[in-house]
């Protein structure tokens, strides 16, 4: 499958969005972890914006960076929303009410503990009625993601935002499902080659038990093994690479069992 990258959204621990961040992925500056803030999206109108969980504003954040790089109307795109477990901190709060007598939970917690909140939130932001699709799929949650957004690009012919986010729960879910940081990541993809396009990818998949792609820098592997969206970390580094003037590179994402997601990352064709 074929896709072309016109925009790229990022936020994470001292990766404060994409711009600010390709030259510490290329490896052009050190890494430095650092907390990343979530602030709830202007887009949203206010009574939204009020009732938006972190979840929500990480996801956000990086899909409008993502179009706002791209020079797209979000209101025109399709979207993949992607996360291994939702919002952490409502369903933190929802079990906790349920352990009381009074288990009384608030309509607002119930509407966003349901896994599509963050697809529901963008659409009243941005107005979009184009097809949205919401998945999980544990650790391998933004590999799978990236399959499907670029089946929907190669087999549909859509334009499509990718929007992969996670977080950590709060304790005592913590100990049984440990989350490192705040992470999230967008990619604007398209099926044809524009004057906007940053980079191609060709993606595939394998059952040869090729070595995963690691980062070099520590504190980044550290992230990419800790949090699952961030396992997209050597994909977003190789682009930095190549849209900075780098030659083509092979990415390989792990997908158990056995298999992996080959993503080849090479400059758009025009």
């Amino acid at each position: 499958m074929r896709a072309y990258v016109e925009g790229i959204g990022l936020l994470g621990p001292g990766l404060p969005g994409w711009a600010d961040s390709r030259a510490i992925l290329a490896g052009e500056r050190p890494y430095v972890a650092a907390p990343a803030v979530l602030t709830a999206s202007p887009l949203l109108p206010p009574a939204e914006r009020r009732r938006s969980v972190p979840t929500v504003k990480l996801a956000m954040a990086v899909g409008a960076e993502a179009l706002e790089q791209a020079g797209r109307d979000p209101a025109t795109v399709a979207t993949v929303f992607t996360s291994s477990s939702g919002d952490p901190d409502t369903l933190h709060q929802i079990l906790e009410t349920l352990a009381t007598e009074e288990r009384d939970i608030s309509p607002t917690r119930f509407h966003n503990s349901v896994h599509n909140a963050p697809a529901g939130y963008w659409s009243i932001a941005t107005r979009c009625r184009e097809p949205s699709t919401s998945l999980s799929a544990h650790d391998e949650s933004f590999q799978t993601g990236l399959l499907e957004a670029a089946a929907e690009v190669s087999a549909d012919g859509w334009t499509v935002g990718l929007i992969a986010y996670d977080l950590p729960y709060p304790e005592p879910l913590n100990k049984v499902r440990p989350i490192a940081g705040i992470f999230g990541t967008a990619l604007l993809l398209t099926p044809q080659p524009t004057d906007r396009c940053l980079a191609r990818l060709d993606i595939g998949l394998s059952r040869g038990g090729e070595p995963v792609s690691l980062m070099a820098d520590l504190g980044l592997e550290a992230l990419r093994t800790g949090n699952p969206t961030a396992r997209a970390l050597p994909l977003l580094a190789a682009l930095a690479r190549v849209i900075a003037g780098g030659t083509p590179e092979t990415v390989m994402l792990d997908l158990p069992p056995g298999g992996r997601v080959v993503v080849r990352v090479g400059a758009p064709c025009r």
